[in-house]
This record gives C-alpha cells, sequence and structure tokens, in this order.
C-alpha cells in the first residue's frame, strides 16, 4: 500500500472549474480520498470534523482566503501540522513570503501542469506510488 492509497486532501478553490481540473489531477495520480470545500471558510469547518493530511488551497477567494486559511490550520491544535500547499494566479513575492512565514509548505502557479502538480505534493508527502 503506498501513500496514495492511504493520504487525505482538501481541495479549496471558489471557482469550481479550477477546484475540480485540481480533483482530476490528483485522481489521476491515484488519490481518491479527496475532499473539496469552495472557501476558506466552508474548509475550516470541515477539516476540523474531519482531518485531512494535505491541504490544497487557492489563495485569492472571498471572505476567508488561502491566507487566513493558512494560519486558522496552523492555529489549531489538532490541525497544525497538517500539509498545506497554496495555488495562485498571481504570485506575489509578498504574498509567497507572507505564505512562507505562516508554515505553507509549497506555493504552486496557475496555470500548472499534471507533472507540476504531482512534483510539488511529493515535495510534502513523499512518493504517492
Amino acid at each position: 500500500m503506498g501513500v496514495a492509497d492511504i493520504l487525505r486532501v482538501m481541495v479549496v478553490d471558489d471557482h469550481m472549474t479550477s477546484r475540480m481540473l485540481t480533483v482530476e489531477t490528483l485522481q489521476s495520480f491515484g488519490l481518491n480520498h479527496i475532499a473539496v470545500a469552495k472557501d476558506g471558510r466552508d474548509a475550516f469547518t470541515n477539516l476540523v470534523a474531519k482531518p485531512v493530511h494535505l491541504v490544497i488551497s487557492d489563495l485569492y477567494m472571498p471572505d476567508v482566503d488561502g491566507l487566513k486559511l493558512l494560519q486558522a490550520v496552523r492555529s489549531h491544535p489538532k490541525l497544525a501540522k497538517t500539509a498545506f500547499i497554496v495555488i495562485t494566479g498571481r504570485k506575489d513575492d509578498d504574498v509567497v513570503a507572507k505564505a512562507k512565514s505562516f508554515g505553507v509548505n509549497n506555493v504552486l502557479g496557475k496555470p500548472f501542469t499534471a507533472p507540476i502538480l504531482k512534483q510539488a505534493v511529493e515535495s510534502v508527502v513523499g512518493r504517492l506510488n
């Protein structure tokens, strides 16, 4: 049994198309335990109820954005060690630095290819297969 068989992931993105493309790409790697959330508030509520190993979150979302979600995850005793990858279409150096200061594990620019996403995930959780 490999990492892909047991890894629980949550994909957070306010755009349904982006969310589903990310999910489909993760499924192509053999990941089957994938939850989704439409924004940071929805994600945090779901994470507290049912934690995952890895969160892959869009950075810019209304209400609770990716940075606020990252801060909330890092501040929660039950979730603090959850791996976290931020995805952004606007790779602003200041925002990336802020995400790193909050303990993000990886930052990925949009659009991304399947091999780039796989590399980002494996850099955080190890080889999937």
